[in-house]
């Protein structure tokens, strides 16, 4: 899957950008038709750990699924916004395929 990666305010390294993209395209297997996504990586500025915020957009036809997570890694927080559009495409798929019945 296509995903552009935005870091704000900092440089991404490689490592991390690998490791997100590798998260993301396990999303193709609940869902084949994700056409691309954005992810947006940015340092909230306040003082405690979990200050890591991860953003993904991911595009589908018609449709836009969206997940923020803050973490004290932007290793968990993109774990964590995966699982979250995971299930939003979960349910998305159920609803669909009960339309269509």
């Amino acid at each position: 899957m296509k995903l552009q990666m935005h870091s704000i305010h900092f440089d991404a390294d490689q490592k991390l950008i690998d490791f997100i993209q590798k998260k993301a395209d396990k999303l193709d297997t609940f869902y084949d038709r994700i056409i691309d996504g954005e992810v947006f990586m940015r340092l909230d500025k306040n003082d405690n750990n979990e200050n890591k915020i991860v953003e993904i957009k991911l595009n589908v036809p018609g449709k836009q699924f969206f997940a923020k997570e803050q973490s004290d890694s932007f290793e968990a927080a993109a774990d964590e916004a995966v699982e979250a559009l995971r299930r939003q495409i979960k349910k998305y798929k159920e609803k669909v395929v009960l339309g269509h019945q």
